[in-house]
């Protein structure tokens, strides 16, 4: 008989991401045994104190990683091979870490609807029967969407560091269900944000059976679904290759799925205009760090000696990406909308950064990891800060989100108008904003990849996507605001600070780039 060995699972290096797991079952245990009085304040400083714990972990983890490839990567495969915990998946888990405490603010939001925040009381009550009317007149409230944001941020950390095929599958599903829920629990608008939740699922089922068909099939060629294994398989068999580039495909179609990628974006506006807005923000920054990460790491280990394979395939998916969202966003009458369809150009953006992915780079030239994880970090900041301003200026409805609305905001509130013309400015990537400056990288990575067309659209589209931004800001400084028009709500310290380190972070990283940008160049390559 042989003796049982114990698994090296690397506890000293992954123990932030089950920080985040055991608060989050933590605060299944808060909603079965603490009163409902005392929930809503539990659950906030419960999720806000392992968050905190879990960001000090990730530096304190940064700091200890081991050199490897002469000083090019720095990090540990641990987990028995499943989890890479290097420098790439670590500066995604701080920028997550972040995004996710940024959003718990903005979930814990009371001043903006009367005392209660944007989550429904009780999400079985049927929209406008009296059980439902009952809740609201009792101020009930979901206080699981706490632990179900732990969940999501556990399996987006997880994502973002998968180093093996199953892993990467169920950190996948991990991040997906919890926010399939929590698209359904809008207070306001219920049908519409049941709807949204049932296409999120329904999409996103679909998805995953394809990437679950294509793990299958790159198995199958290679006998292993770690990464590095794959690698060696590629680089290793001369024979036929139909069953791996079928494989990749099926891989594709679930990745690109997450990020909101053509033809894969169906789902994207409807959901977030249906959703609640702070699940919005929560998700639109959250899941492209974790998702692109995860392919980013994907196509460099497993696949990079197939690179010639996929590569024609993320030049196309990024050009109709960039210049479709940016076409469809110049049609929309709805602020939340529009934001929707700039995620899918911006994506877009991002893809054109990995197409950098693997080519031979000058002493001076941005990588792609570089270039894709500054993005990362520009993005996540601006996009909730102006899902977070969205959720000030409300009706008798709650947020409004049509643009006739916002005409002349500049009169009613002239800051809040300023703040969201600071993000849309960004988003546009005008100079001395964070948006010029990541856009400015990924275009560099992708010219040291050859991708020189690709650029040439991409600065096109962005020329015009900078035509449905600015119509907003034109609207609301040259427009005669409407007699019957939205307020502008008083948010608390929460939303204000939200809005306030998203702003100061938007200036920040447009006017002194430099020290993220040596971040995430002393991030290093993936390891295998």
């Amino acid at each position: 008989m042989t003796a049982f060995e114990n698994p090296a699972l690397g506890y000293d290096l992954i123990w932030p991401l089950l920080v985040v797991l055991g608060a989050a079952c933590a605060g299944i245990v808060v909603e079965a045994f603490v009163p409902r009085a005392w929930r809503y304040l539990t659950q906030v400083l419960l999720t806000l104190v392992a968050l905190g714990v879990a960001f000090g972990g990730t530096i304190l983890v940064a700091t200890r990683l081991d050199e490897r490839a002469e000083g090019a990567a720095r990090g540990s495969v641990v987990a028995e091979g499943a989890v890479a915990i290097d420098g790439p998946a670590v500066f995604a888990w701080g920028l997550l870490l972040l995004v996710a405490f940024l959003g718990v603010l903005l979930f814990a939001e009371r001043h903006l609807d009367g005392g209660v925040s944007a989550f429904s009381g009780q999400a079985a009550a049927l929209p406008g029967t009296d059980a439902e009317r009952r809740v609201g007149e009792r101020g009930l409230e979901h206080t699981e969407v706490y632990p179900l944001l732990l969940f999501a941020v556990g399996g987006m950390l997880l994502f973002a560091a998968s180093n093996d095929l199953l892993t990467l599958f169920v950190a996948l599903e991990v991040l997906s269900l919890p926010l399939y829920l929590l698209c359904g629990l809008a207070r306001r608008r219920r049908l519409l944000s049941q709807e949204a939740a049932m296409k999120y699922f329904l999409l996103g089922a679909f998805s995953s059976g394809f990437l679950l068909y294509g793990i299958a099939l790159v198995y199958g060629y290679a006998g292993t679904v770690q990464f590095a294994g794959i690698a060696d398989a590629i680089a290793n068999t001369t024979g036929s290759r139909g069953l791996l580039l079928a494989g990749i495909g099926l891989l594709s179609v679930g990745l690109l799925f997450k990020v909101g990628a053509v033809p894969f974006q169906a789902w994207t506006p409807d959901v977030y205009q249906g959703a609640p807005t702070p699940v919005t923000a929560f998700m639109a920054a959250g899941t492209k760090v974790a998702a692109f990460v995860a392919m980013l790491r994907l196509f460099s280990v497993a696949l990079g000696g197939e690179r010639w394979s996929w590569l024609p395939m993320l030049w196309a998916v990024a050009l109709l990406t960039m210049v479709i969202g940016a076409v469809l966003a110049v049609a929309q009458s709805d602020v939340k909308r529009m934001l929707a369809y700039s995620s899918i150009a911006h994506t877009g953006f991002v893809l054109t950064g990995i197409l950098g992915a693997g080519a031979s780079l000058g002493e001076d030239q941005i990588g792609a990891t570089q270039a894709v994880l500054f993005y990362l970090v520009t993005y996540g900041f601006m996009t909730l800060g102006a899902f977070a301003v969205l959720t000030l200026v409300r009706d008798a409805a709650g947020e409004s989100g049509e643009l006739r609305g916002w005409a002349g905001l500049a009169r009613r509130s002239p800051v809040v108008a300023g703040v969201f013309s600071l993000f849309l400015l960004s988003l546009a990537g005008l100079p001395f904003t964070a948006g010029f400056t990541g856009k400015w990288v990924v275009f560099a990575s992708a010219m040291g990849g050859g991708a020189w067309p690709v650029v040439v659209a991409a600065v096109l589209t962005s020329a015009l996507a900078a035509f449905f931004y600015i119509r907003v800001i034109v609207l609301m400084y040259f427009s005669e605001p409407a007699a019957d028009g939205p307020a502008v709500a008083v948010p608390s310290i929460l939303t204000s600070a939200t809005i306030a380190v998203t702003a100061v972070a938007t200036v920040v990283l447009g006017v002194v780039p430099g020290p993220v940008l040596d971040l995430a160049a002393h991030a290093g390559d993936f390891i295998r």
